[in-house]
């Protein structure tokens, strides 16, 4: 008919609030869109940081127990599961590879660039964390061959572009170790433990 508008069809609505009520509930939500385009996985890596007996920064890494970078050293992090929080992500990879349970985490950065990870394209997000020296005593898991402790200025060669993730930690690290309650605000919460200024002043040196 002539004048008659034509009605188009409307994608479902999908309230937020409906899918907050329902991942409380704890259902897996499906959402309702689809895209035939390829697109970026997300994955995560976390900086553990301490000082070492000299005072010195130190960090914790894993060796890769598989392809690709098998044999290499590496941030403890990887793919973040559907529905998954990214530094709930994080705090799970560094459990399953070192057996290490992380306090309160500050984000560091996104990193995106392409060729990154050579199984595809990958965005990365990086967290950073604190721990008391001889605090954790870090064991290999999951796919992880070993984790050590190695000097944050002085690592081994990295996986990815761990290099620049580290780099970029051992400088934010620094930054914030210039306010004593900001270092403590962000990695330790309402907390003050004894070996916090050590620690602070390892972070400090350490950029």
């Amino acid at each position: 008919m002539i004048g008659v508008p034509t009605r188009r069809s409307t994608p479902p609505r999908f309230p937020r609030q409906c899918v907050a009520n329902r991942r409380a509930a704890g259902h897996r939500v499906a959402v309702p869109y689809t895209y035939d385009y390829p697109r970026p996985a997300v994955t995560v890596d976390a900086v553990l940081a301490t000082a070492d007996a000299a005072g010195a920064l130190q960090v914790l890494l894993i060796e890769r127990g598989h392809e690709p970078f098998a044999g290499a050293w590496a941030l403890p992090g990887g793919f973040v599961d559907e529905q998954e929080d990214l530094e709930a992500a994080a705090r799970r990879e560094m459990l399953e590879e070192t057996h290490t349970t992380l306090g309160p985490m500050l984000q560091l950065g996104a990193y995106g660039t392409p060729h990154r990870d050579p199984r595809g394209h990958t965005v990365g997000v990086a967290f950073l964390a604190i721990c008391g020296p001889g605090e954790v005593i870090a064991e290999a898991g999951d796919d992880a061959a070993d984790c050590r402790w190695f000097a944050a200025q002085q690592p081994p060669p990295l996986a990815f572009d761990h290099d620049v993730i580290l780099r970029d930690a051992r400088r934010r690290f620094a930054q914030i170790a210039a306010d004593e309650e900001q270092f403590r605000a962000a990695f330790c919460g309402q907390r003050s433990p004894e070996w916090l200024r050590r620690v602070r002043l390892a972070a400090l040196a350490g950029a």
